[in-house]
């Protein structure tokens, strides 16, 4: 089947993940072919000059065109709605190509401050270099992020469901506050991935992902990506194409291969963590769970109102504080003590001291990081030896 043979619109998501985007060659393969090529030679120079100068379309380098990432890109649209897509080296490439392309010296970002740490350090130390400013607000406070907001916003940016908090915000509402004030919304979508959450469909105008994550399921590259409408996505393309930071062929095929499986996967995902969470709520060494799955989260009417599934990535706090919490982590032996997620494998991290280590203690305490916060991306190993794993260290504590 050739893309132009379908119309996304009336396809599921599951069968966009195997099919969308992929136009066969002259060769009629079966698989996505990986173009390692770093240029594309021409007929003649009057088509090279065509193209180059934009009047035909077709490939000229692969910095910004390559036919095996032009098939991620439009399959990662399609999963999630947009109209387009742009790959990138990285999730924090993406948020940097989406910031460069749109706002401007004096311009403004209001973002949640429950965000990762590393884009944090980018709003606050280098955009503010250049004139850019971010204010933060908390997450699921739709009031504080209307007061935020002034004639010089021109973003908002939000994590939901929140690293590694599980916190959430609602979409719909704050597109509305967004685009009321003549704003854009960005939503980062890294860790329920459009197979449980679709922010376009929602309200928002841009959707940042980090494929690195559950795009990819199996933690073999870095990439990110930027999905939302042609009229920005073409700026974003603009800084892609100018300042480099662009998306590998090879990755861009691993994250085609991810995408494959990428609804079966969460879905597994989704299974493993609410009974892994259910597990942990109950236990005397744990003071208290994050996972918007648990009817304790206080926001899990909204998890189901906007989201199809919750994710694996769980916020656990430990008796003990920063003690408790490494003394459970050491205690296992088989899940991966790693700071990256979205993985078959099970990872389990310190939050204050790894993926949130750069912030201050002011920014921590108000991202609610605190000294005894274990994050926990749960995997797709077998549930009882998850449970084993974790209670070899917890069962210490109690």
């Amino acid at each position: 089947m050739q893309q132009d043979d379908f119309h996304a619109d009336a396809l599921s998501l599951e069968t966009l993940a195997v099919r969308a985007g992929h136009v066969r060659t002259a060769e009629q393969e079966h698989g996505e072919p990986i173009f390692t090529t770093s240029s594309f030679v021409y007929r003649s120079a009057a088509e090279a000059a065509r193209k180059f100068g934009g009047e035909e379309p077709g490939n000229i380098y692969s910095r910004f065109t390559n036919p095996t990432v032009r098939i991620f890109e439009q399959r990662l649209a399609a999963l999630e709605g947009g109209e387009r897509c742009v790959a990138t080296s990285s999730g924090m490439a993406a948020i940097l190509s989406t910031v460069l392309a749109l706002l401007e010296a004096g311009d403004e970002i209001v973002a949640s401050r429950s965000l990762f740490g590393s884009t944090v350090s980018l709003f606050s130390k280098y955009l503010g270099k250049f004139g850019i400013t971010t204010r933060y607000v908390e997450l699921g406070n739709l009031e504080a992020w209307e007061a935020a907001i002034t004639p010089r916003t021109k973003l908002l940016f939000a994590e939901t469901p929140s690293n590694p908090l599980s916190e959430l915000v609602d979409i719909a509402a704050l597109a509305e506050i967004a685009h009321h004030h003549g704003a854009l919304l960005a939503i980062d979508n890294c860790f329920l991935t459009p197979a449980l959450q679709r922010p376009l469909a929602l309200g928002a105008d841009l959707v940042i992902h980090s494929a690195t994550k559950y795009l990819d399921g199996q933690g073999r590259a870095i990439g990110g990506a930027v999905v939302g409408r042609d009229k920005e996505l073409e700026e974003v393309f603009g800084v892609v194409r100018t300042c480099g930071p662009c998306l590998s062929p090879f990755n861009a095929w691993i994250f085609l291969k991810g995408l494959e499986t990428l609804s079966l996967r969460m879905r597994a995902h989704c299974d493993n963590a609410l009974a892994l969470a259910q597990w942990l709520e109950a236990h005397p060494a744990v003071e208290r769970v994050h996972y918007s799955g648990l009817e304790s989260h206080p926001q899990h009417a909204l998890a189901r109102q906007q989201q199809s599934g919750f994710g694996a990535v769980l916020g656990v706090e430990i008796r003990g504080e920063r003690e408790g919490a490494w003394s459970v982590i050491d205690a296992t032996q088989l899940m991966s003590i790693t700071g990256n997620l979205g993985d078959v494998k099970t990872t389990i991290t310190h939050p204050a001291t790894t993926t949130h280590g750069r912030l201050s203690d002011e920014q921590k305490a108000s991202a609610g990081i605190r000294e005894g916060l274990v994050r926990i991306a749960v995997g797709l190993e077998a549930l009882d030896d998850l449970k084993a794993d974790l209670a070899r260290g917890l069962d210490a504590l109690a």
